[in-house]
Parts: C-alpha cells; sequence; structure tokens
C-alpha cells in the first residue's frame, strides 16, 4: 500500500475535502500538521517546491499538489493505481 503524507493546517476546509477523499477511498494517511509553523513547515516548504498553501499531498514521496491537484488526479483516474501500489 502507498504511503500518503498530507500536510494540513487546523480548520482548513480544504484540507478536510482532502482527507475525506482520502478516508473515502479507504486508504491511511499520515496527518501533518503545520499551524503552528516551525521545522514541519520548512520541510514541507521544500518538498512542494515552495508551495506555501495547505493541504500538501505526498504520495510515497511524490508530490500531488494541493486538494483540487488530488481531486482533479481521482477526477482522471489517477489517483486509484497510485494508492494501490
Amino acid at each position: 500500500m502507498a504511503k500518503i503524507e498530507i500536510y494540513t493546517k487546523f480548520l482548513c476546509p480544504y484540507c478536510t475535502r482532502a482527507k475525506a477523499l482520502l478516508n473515502a477511498k479507504g486508504v491511511p494517511f499520515e496527518e501533518i500538521d503545520i499551524s503552528t509553523g516551525g521545522p514541519r513547515r520548512s520541510e514541507m516548504l521544500e518538498r512542494s517546491g515552495g508551495r506555501q498553501t495547505v493541504p500538501q499531498v505526498f504520495i510515497d514521496g511524490r508530490h500531488i499538489g494541493g486538494c483540487d491537484d488530488l481531486h482533479a488526479l481521482d477526477r482522471a483516474g489517477g489517483l486509484d493505481p497510485l494508492l494501490a501500489a
């Protein structure tokens, strides 16, 4: 099963939507809360190529992007194969 990491902030509606999609797919994920900043926020910025918005989603280390990117990937049929890997 794929390793899924999602950087989030408290009360972020886009984070909630992204997590809801992953939950609907029945896949476990690691949520990394960067609400207070710190080294995990710096880690997210480095891994995402400087993208500052949340969520930022990674599947097996591959940067997927934010909520809209995740949903677009699912609509295009590309999410399920990544999750099954």
